[in-house]
């Protein structure tokens, strides 16, 4: 696996040269029909160009046919094994163009580059099987909704590795994983009162992988109202998948909300809030929580909870080192669910690559009754945003994996747990919260002995703090009440210390009723 500290050389900020400019002048004109060598400046070109320009919705261009399927007939159109690109070729990689339809609905237009060369791929409706479906005769060229990669290694069976979709959306896993957690090219005015905006990738560059470098590198170039930007990802699968970003935007408008490293998760049940939902499983989620590594060398973990209405939280820092949606239940038996696994489902873990200076990571709660909404955002919100007219850049690396790169020295959050207090205290309200801890930061009787919870509530007060140490399991409990007395949002905070220095990683959350 790839350390920490190999960080890539960035290089998508190269500008074009005049000629291959005056090319790209018009980012969503067909490729010329003579073979052109390809600049990866050329997409920088592309979004600073289209910035000068209105924002363009793409066309609305699907057939019925397509437009109107459902889940299931969508799900039936597939590639024909011949139609993958470089499935014959000893490359690490081959690539399945996705076809449009069902909510794929936005065309993505695909390049591939080979030997430096770039050639744009054409739609051809005999390079699928339709299933059931009748395609429409004498199909035009609908493009694509995305791609698909898969890991095509000499002796093994092909194995999908990540997907890219048209609204910026993009998921990858490692092996042994289902797909899970989503990521975002970027993140525009997310819980906006006005809307938020969607972000796509409208082109897309794949460069022929190759098998001896065991990578396999992208370019995008991404619109949306307010922003366009040129994107640069280069994808390494092993027990982790790693892919680093690197970006520029251009902001046609002011933004001030605008979020970095997007990531989207699914969570519906858990332990901490099983009152809310009425479901047979014991745990429904693709995510238990965000982590966060912030720039003064802190770790965060703040669960994520079913809320009835939406919820934003912001972790104010400078420069943060990593963030990320974390499934830390892998055990079939916290779930029951044999349709879709959730422990399989990976963790997404982003790590700046670079100063991003002041800002926050934000998180968004979004109230959902369905499992199959992502309906946990996370991001990081530059606290300047993005001023009207500037060129931006960001760069950060991705571990899409079983485990993080990185823990925190001390002990971790292992679980949090919630429910109502016996009895209910004296006014009915209490709620009683119990925070498990494990790790080395409190692996011995006499460390266990020493340490003690800090732990506060803001508003609201703390009662009947109780804590429970097993130094054979390595394990500490800390059960307490919360009386939210007349408020209706109580902000937690707990961690381990002793000697009075904190030995444990810090536990945030947000009670609502």
């Amino acid at each position: 696996m790839l350390q920490r500290r190999d960080v890539l050389k960035l290089g998508i900020g190269g500008l074009a040269s005049a000629s291959s400019a005056q090319r790209v002048a018009e980012a969503q004109t067909p490729s010329p029909a003579a073979p052109q060598p390809f600049d990866p400046g050329v997409v920088t070109e592309a979004a600073r160009a289209l910035a000068g320009k209105p924002f363009k919705a793409p066309p609305a261009d699907l057939p019925d046919a397509f437009a109107n399927l459902t889940r299931d007939q969508y799900s039936a159109i597939q590639r024909r094994p011949e139609g993958l690109l470089w499935a014959a070729e000893p490359l690490g990689f081959m690539v399945e163009p996705l076809h449009r339809g069902f909510l794929y609905a936005a065309p993505m237009r695909l390049h591939v580059v080979e030997n430096g060369i770039v050639r744009k791929l054409g739609y051809n409706a005999t390079d699928y099987d339709f299933g059931a479906s009748k395609p429409p005769a004498d199909l035009p060229d609908i493009g694509f909704s995305g791609f698909r990669l898969l890991l095509n290694l000499p002796g093994g069976s092909p194995e999908p590795v990540a997907i890219f979709r048209g609204a910026s959306f993009y998921q990858a896993v490692a092996h042994g994983m289902d797909f899970g957690v989503k990521a975002r090219g970027l993140a525009v005015k997310v819980a906006d009162t006005k809307g938020e905006e969607i972000p796509l990738f409208r082109e897309v560059w794949i460069e022929q992988p190759n098998l001896a470098q065991g990578d396999i590198v992208m370019h995008a170039l991404l619109d949306s109202e307010s922003v366009t930007g040129a994107y640069r990802f280069t994808l390494r699968a092993g027990d982790a998948t790693i892919i680093d970003t690197e970006c520029t935007l251009f902001a046609r408008v002011a933004v001030e909300n605008i979020g970095v490293a997007p990531m989207a998760a699914t969570y519906l049940a858990g332990p901490l809030d099983r009152r809310r939902v009425d479901d047979a499983r014991p745990s429904v989620h693709d995510a238990r929580g965000l982590q966060i590594l912030n720039g003064r060398g802190e770790w965060l973990w703040r669960p994520v909870s079913k809320r009835e209405t939406l919820q934003s939280s912001a972790f104010v820092d400078d420069n943060p080192r990593g963030f990320g949606f974390l499934q830390s239940d892998r055990s079939f038996e916290r779930f029951l669910d044999d349709e879709n696994h959730w422990e399989r489902r990976p963790s997404l873990w982003a790590e700046p690559i670079g100063d991003w200076g002041p800002g926050a990571v934000t998180l968004i709660e979004v109230p959902s009754d369905s499992d199959v909404n992502q309906n946990m955002i996370a991001y990081w919100r530059p606290k300047d945003g993005l001023a009207a007219g500037s060129e931006t850049s960001f760069a950060y690396r991705q571990f899409w994996c079983w485990s993080p790169p990185a823990s925190p020295a001390g002990a971790f959050v292992l679980g949090s747990y919630g429910g109502k207090t016996p009895g209910g205290g004296a006014n009915g309200k209490r709620r009683r919260f119990i925070v498990e801890f494990a790790g080395e930061g409190i692996s011995g009787a006499a460390s266990l002995r020493d340490t003690i919870p800090n732990l506060g509530a803001s508003p609201g007060a703390i009662v009947s703090v109780r804590k429970f140490a097993d130094a054979g399991d390595k394990t500490y409990r800390v059960q307490f009440d919360l009386d939210p007395g007349a408020e209706t949002l109580c902000e937690l905070r707990l961690f381990l210390e002793s000697g009075g220095k904190p030995v444990s990683e810090i536990w945030l959350y947000r009670w609502t009723p």
